[in-house]
C-alpha cells in the first residue's frame, strides 16, 4: 500500500514538470519575452509587467492558439521619444509579398515610424524580402526558433556592452588606434542584431569565468 502511494506521488511530482499547454502558445511566449527584453536591452521603454509575465499568464491572456495581431509590440526609445519601433509576428507559412503588403496595410503610423521588427516562422521568398526594402523605416527579420532563448543571458556567454561614441572615441585614443585595427565582429554576428548595432559601432566584451582574473575585450562591427 506505501508503495503504492509513494509511486502515485511520483506521477503527481512528475506530471507538474510536463507542460500541459500547447507547444505553439510556448513558443510565442519564449519568443515574444525574448523581442521584449531584446528592445529594453536596445533602451526602448517597455513595462516590467510584460518582462515578467508568466506563461500561465501569457496563456491566459492570448489562449493556446494566439492571434498573432494581438501579439504586436510598439516602444518608444527612452532618450529619443520620437524613435519608435514596432514588432509584429507571422503566422506559420511562407512570408509571401502578399503578407508584406498586409503587414504594411496595418501600419498606422508609418510616417513616425523608425524600425520594424518581423517574427517569422518559416522562410521568406527573396520577392518578399525585396518589398521590405521599399520602406521608408529600418526594417529586421527575425526566425522564432532564434528567440526561444535569449542568447544574453546564457551562462557560458560573456557579459557585452555597447560603446557610446564617446566611449568609442576614448578607447581608441588610450590605445592610439583607429577603429579598423580593433579586432572585429560581423554585422551578421547574431548578438550584433541582437542589438541592432551598425558597423563602426564597438562591443565590449567582458569574460568572467570565476577561475581567472576578469578579462575585457573590444570589437568593432564590420
Amino acid at each position: 500500500m506505501e508503495m503504492q502511494t509513494e509511486q502515485a506521488t511520483q506521477k503527481t511530482c512528475m506530471s507538474s514538470l510536463i507542460d500541459q499547454g500547447s507547444l505553439e502558445s510556448h513558443r510565442y511566449y519564449l519568443s515574444r519575452r525574448t523581442v521584449i527584453e531584446m528592445l529594453r536591452d536596445r533602451g526602448y521603454s517597455v513595462p516590467d509587467s510584460e518582462i515578467d509575465l508568466s506563461l500561465d499568464q501569457f496563456r491566459t491572456i492570448y489562449g493556446q492558439s494566439p492571434d498573432t495581431s494581438r501579439l504586436r509590440i510598439s516602444a518608444s526609445h527612452e532618450s529619443d521619444p520620437s524613435d519608435k519601433i514596432l514588432v509584429v509576428f507571422c503566422d506559420q507559412g511562407i512570408v509571401k509579398v502578399s503578407q508584406v503588403r498586409s503587414i504594411a496595410g496595418q501600419i498606422t503610423n508609418k510616417d513616425s515610424l523608425n524600425r520594424l521588427i518581423v517574427v517569422i516562422q518559416d522562410r521568406i521568398t527573396d520577392q518578399a524580402m525585396k518589398t521590405w526594402d521599399l520602406f521608408s523605416f529600418k526594417v529586421e527579420i527575425f526566425q522564432i526558433t532564434d528567440l526561444l532563448v535569449n542568447i544574453t543571458k546564457h551562462e557560458l556567454n560573456p557579459r557585452h556592452r555597447v560603446l557610446t561614441n564617446e566611449e568609442k572615441q576614448k578607447l581608441l585614443e588610450k590605445y592610439s588606434v583607429d577603429e579598423k585595427q580593433l579586432p572585429r565582429i560581423t554585422v551578421k554576428d547574431a548578438l550584433v542584431r541582437y542589438f541592432a548595432l551598425e558597423k563602426g559601432q564597438v562591443l565590449e566584451i567582458t569574460y568572467n569565468s570565476g577561475i581567472t582574473e576578469t578579462y575585457v575585450t573590444y570589437r568593432c562591427v564590420w
